[in-house]
């Protein structure tokens, strides 16, 4: 059942989703060659209570972090560890924040350092297609019209869309209905209507859309080795047509 928020929720809703971009800007600010990821988990979680909130990766699941930080061919869940960051990794950093019950979710892709052009071109268009997805975020549309715009400017870019993994519904759980894959014919799945809150995640990848886990049970890797970038933003079905980007300040 999808939930349609009431204005009380979509307030709190927005508050999470600006600690979570605050957070993220923390966390950009520090990532450079010789960082490590536990340190980037460090900050951030102190970050997220300072502001009043708790981080809703800590413990979801058994997930042992605060965040999730996912190195070059790690596609989501990475484990933050004493790993230091290399000049041309890439790295993505999926943080969520609770306020006050309701959750605020986003992840971002960044280079480290100098990084090769394809890999800038790989965080480039999993940017955009995001954004992308959400012209079609609107009253009327139905749910699978954001999924295959976003498939459609990958393929479109010669990458693959991730299949394994998808995004949700977000609000008083991380992961509520629907399911919101990032690949599909259009004009399947439920119309969007206002109030309803989703998270849009494109997983891409440079070469096969195939992945696996690895035995820790949570660090999701690509099957060929190859590079994978993450974006990510909570938003907003409105009722002036545009979405509302939670996530971002």
């Amino acid at each position: 059942m999808i939930t349609i928020k009431s204005q009380k929720e979509i307030d709190l809703m927005r508050h999470a989703g600006k600690i979570v971009a605050g957070a993220h800007a923390l966390a950009g600010k520090m990532i450079k060659p010789g960082v490590t990821t536990q340190e980037l988990d460090h900050a951030v979680e102190q970050y997220i209570r300072d502001a009043g909130a708790i981080p809703t990766f800590k413990g979801y699941g058994g997930f042992p972090n605060s965040i999730c930080a996912s190195i070059n061919e790690v596609v989501v869940h990475g484990i933050p560890e004493k790993r230091r960051l290399l000049d041309g990794d890439i790295i993505s950093i999926d943080i969520g924040a609770t306020f006050k019950g309701y959750v605020g979710d986003a992840a971002v892709t960044h280079g480290v350092g100098t990084i090769s052009e394809e890999a800038e071109k790989l965080i480039r268009v999993t940017r955009e297609s995001f954004f992308k997805g959400i012209t079609y975020a609107r009253e009327g549309y139905r749910l699978s019209d954001i999924s295959n715009a976003i498939q459609t400017h990958v393929e479109e870019n010669g990458f693959a869309v991730v299949r394994d993994y998808v995004g949700h519904g977000v609000g008083k759980k991380m992961h509520e209905d629907p399911p919101i894959p990032n690949y599909g014919p259009k004009g399947r799945g439920p119309r969007l209507r206002q109030g309803m809150a989703l998270a849009i995640e494109p997983m891409v990848n440079i070469g096969t859309y195939d992945v696996f886990t690895l035995a820790d049970g949570w660090t999701v890797v690509t099957a060929d080795g190859k590079l994978s970038s993450h974006y990510e933003h909570t938003i907003l079905i409105t009722g002036t047509g545009e979405p509302e980007l939670l996530t971002v300040i």
